[in-house]
């Protein structure tokens, strides 16, 4: 199988993340609830991975780092742990529903929503935030390069929006986290979401946020910490306010890997090659008769994503074809991102989404070109 899915999960990943995950599946216990061996082996590991991302991602201390099982779950805890009825946000056409959906549940809620407009003419209309600027505005919420289209957001000019105005400035790093230099300090990022089942190289099951020095959240799960048992509320300080039950040790081990696999490779390395792969189909495939591609390739920035259309074909039945007749895996249908569809015009076709790893050879991106080309000559 040629796999061309990495947007939704990198299949591929270091030989020392397996490696991790299985010697902590053997070794370790419950991380903080001990001082035997195993648990004591479980909780240095946590905190090595603690420690190791906030500076991965220029955070400011590591106890501010929070694990979860992944973005939409840290994107939960950063949304509904912010905001209350009264409360207006400004968000972006760009999103995908691991912020659409906590923030459509906090309208009912009582807080009001602005988006910024996206066209694939312009990208994002930066020009609109003083326009849907309010008193009451509590955040600035956005993604830092959408799943579709694979164009990215200028967070230095998102926060010093938010910066000005006092904002919270909550990121959705999907995407980018481990293709992308993130600076949560520079930027004035209030809450930094992420994943560690793409581009981080981790095991699925894993993700986290790093959170400002000055930003408090209210938890979104209750229950033990493995200290301040006979508090009836949870602990006030992070990690252990926003960190209920055990954590994913094992997971988070694997993560750690996949990390220093980034730092020792190189991250710009690993882009570079990403966006060659992503830059040799685009060029092979724009030309061909019924190829429709999204998105912004002028720009040198962007994500290594491509998403087209044949045709006026369901994008699932190009997918199926692909995988079926030439062994490709691509994502096929809405890519759970629904405004941006809308603004692309094609909610009803949806897009079939090839996404690259640096694991992928020229031979197999070559292979994904012939078969599009076939299928563009059939019609």
């Amino acid at each position: 199988m040629i796999y061309l899915d990495n947007a939704a999960t990198s299949q591929k990943k270091p030989q020392a993340v397996y490696d991790a995950v299985l010697y902590a599946m053997g070794n370790m216990g419950n991380a903080g609830r001990s001082s035997y061996g195993a648990s004591h082996s479980s909780s240095k590991t946590v905190f090595e991975t603690r420690t190791l991302l906030t500076a991965f991602f220029h955070g400011n201390k590591a106890s501010n780092c929070i694990f979860t099982k992944n973005s939409t779950e840290s994107l939960n805890i950063a949304i509904q742990g912010s905001l209350a009825a009264g409360d207006h946000v400004i968000t972006t056409v760009m999103e995908h529903n691991s912020v659409l959906r906590p923030l459509y549940a906090m309208e009912k809620r009582g807080v009001e929503l602005s988006y910024l407009s996206y066209s694939e003419e312009r990208g994002l209309h930066y020009e609109e935030l003083d326009t849907l600027l309010q008193k009451n505005t509590k955040a600035l919420i956005c993604t830092h390069a959408s799943n579709l289209t694979g164009d990215m957001v200028d967070l230095e000019k998102m926060g010093a929006f938010a910066k000005k105005h006092g904002l919270l400035f909550i990121v959705d790093a999907s995407q980018t986290a481990g293709v992308y230099e993130i600076d949560c300090e520079k930027w004035g990022i209030s809450v930094l979401c992420f994943t560690g089942h793409k581009s981080l190289l981790g095991p699925q099951g894993t993700g986290g946020m790093i959170i400002a020095e000055d930003v408090t959240l209210n938890p979104l799960s209750y229950g033990g910490t493995g200290v301040e048992t006979y508090n009836h509320d949870m602990p006030k300080e992070n990690p252990n306010h926003l960190e209920a039950g055990t954590l994913n040790a094992h997971g988070i081990a694997g993560l750690h890997a996949g990390v220093e696999y980034i730092k020792e490779y190189g991250m710009e390395k690993i882009r570079e090659q990403e966006l060659f792969l992503m830059r040799k189909m685009y060029d092979a495939v724009k030309g061909l008769p019924g190829i429709r591609i999204y998105g912004d390739f002028s720009v040198k920035e962007r994500c290594p994503v491509l998403s087209l259309n044949l045709y006026d074909y369901d994008s699932g039945a190009v997918s199926d074809e692909l995988f079926t007749r030439f062994n490709i895996a691509t994502r096929p249908g809405g890519h759970c991102a629904p405004l941006m569809h809308k603004a692309l015009n094609n909610v009803e076709q949806g897009s079939v989404r090839f996404s690259f790893s640096h694991f992928n050879t020229e031979e197999e991106v070559d292979k994904a070109i012939e078969a599009i080309r076939i299928l563009s000559e059939e019609g």
